[in-house]
């Protein structure tokens, strides 16, 4: 975009927008996925899909299975499940599943169980009162089945409905992923339906360089996924992709596997941005509700930010955060904590644990780049965090020009957690 007179930027806010005032003099530049053209029907699109799946392999071939369970991501990801839901409980009920036999189970991972008042909002109507409609608790040990240890170690406690079906689905949405590499496939069943010790056990693999942005089969914590779910027998997917106006753009149905590097290949194709060298300042936004529900959600985009920021630069957080935290193990984590060192110490004597980790994460982020937060937390329980909060984006601006020297270089990043930042020298 070039150094520019004064400009004027949205960034998607909670369901609204909030604006940002940048002075003259400064090199500004905006990175975001290429906006793919949305579907034009997106129930037929979805039922195409399901009848051409991906190497033929279709819902069909399952003919014979007495009962089914279906792995939905939970209010945290914006899937569009009243597209994605229908036309596959019509091909269940095509091959002879009653509905009685099928249960929708909410794939929470560590994330509060849903309550009902919740989950009428995320699925329709009809779907709730005709299924078995079910949100997944981590800690409830009497629904866990153990399946063994992974390759790598991971001990294997999977939600019993999902074992003791005939036929395994998991639907979702495709997307960059901060340490995971890719959102989407096999995490709605291996990390969403996982009992907590086996969430803990992979994600201590986020520590591992390798564990990355965009890494699928470098990528230690992924393919422990995909082990994971193909020891729990996971047969089918049916993944969208979606625009940043959050309307589905492709949909992928077939084996699991064929269905994440299809939907690889298709964030790649939109959301790998080359940047020629890194920025001072990058403010970017989660892309709103309901990803920006809370800090554990929206923590995300920081470290996507913060991939386009030198050291020393900042890197400001537009996140309405209605939910707050997101998570009371963190914050009870970071009580007492002072310094940045605190919290490695801390982190590193109690051992890994769902919660705390991302203090370790903003600690991490933070010990190389100044983070300031506009959202509706109060300012006191920011300041815990080691973030800075702001009221509005332009003080957030102010703030960071008083921190960062020199601040010429800002690039803008409307959907951070979509977007995958990399230095074209590498």
């Amino acid at each position: 975009m070039g150094t520019q007179s004064s400009s004027s930027f949205k960034l998607a806010y909670g369901n609204d927008y909030i604006e940002i005032d940048l002075p003259a003099g400064l090199e500004i530049n905006t990175i975001s996925p290429v906006d793919s053209q949305p579907v034009d029907d997106p129930l037929i699109a979805v039922q195409t899909s399901l009848k051409n799946p991906l190497n033929l392999q279709k819902i069909s071939d399952y003919r014979g299975a007495k009962s089914a369970v279906i792995a939905v991501n939970d209010k945290t990801r914006p899937v569009p499940h009243q597209f994605i839901l229908p036309p596959l409980l019509e091909e269940l009920k095509n091959i002879g599943i009653p509905s009685k036999n099928i249960t929708i189970l909410i794939a929470t991972g560590t994330h509060k169980p849903m309550g009902s008042d919740e989950i009428s909002r995320l699925l329709p109507e009809d779907i709730i009162r005709t299924y078995s409609v079910i949100s997944h608790d981590c800690d409830y040990q009497n629904n866990l089945s153990y399946l063994g240890e992974t390759s790598r170690g991971t001990p294997v406690w999977i939600n019993s409905i999902i074992w003791n079906s005939d036929l395994r689905i998991v639907t979702g949405n495709i997307e960059p992923h901060h340490f995971m590499g890719f959102s989407g496939g096999a995490k709605s069943l291996s990390i969403g339906c996982a009992g907590r010790i086996t969430i803990n056990k992979n994600h201590e693999m986020l520590i591992n360089p390798a564990a990355t942005i965009g890494a699928y089969e470098s990528n230690p914590m992924r393919q422990d996924v995909e082990e994971i779910a193909q020891m729990a027998g996971l047969q089918y997917a049916l993944n969208v992709v979606l625009n940043n106006k959050k309307e589905i753009s492709n949909v992928f149905a077939g084996s699991p596997l064929d269905v994440m590097q299809a939907g690889i290949d298709e964030v790649q194709n939109s959301g790998l941005i080359s940047i020629p060298a890194p920025y001072d300042l990058a403010i970017a936004s989660v892309g709103g509700f309901p990803k920006d529900i809370n800090l554990y959600q929206s923590q995300k985009a920081i470290t996507h930010a913060a991939l386009c920021v030198r050291d020393g630069g900042a890197v400001i957080l537009a996140a309405e955060c209605r939910e707050g935290s997101g998570s009371p193990s963190f914050e009870e984590f970071v009580k007492g904590t002072k310094t940045l060192s605190d919290v490695f110490e801390r982190f590193n004597n109690q051992g890994f644990r769902i919660g705390p980790h991302k203090a370790f994460q903003i600690a991490r982020l933070a010990s190389r780049v100044k983070i300031f937060m506009v959202s509706n937390i109060p300012d006191e329980q920011v300041k815990n965090w080691f973030i800075t909060p702001a009221a509005t984006l332009n003080q957030a601006f102010h703030l960071a020009s008083q921190t960062v020297n020199p601040l010429k270089r800002v690039v803008i990043m409307p959907r951070a957690t979509n977007t995958i930042p990399f230095l074209e020298e590498n």
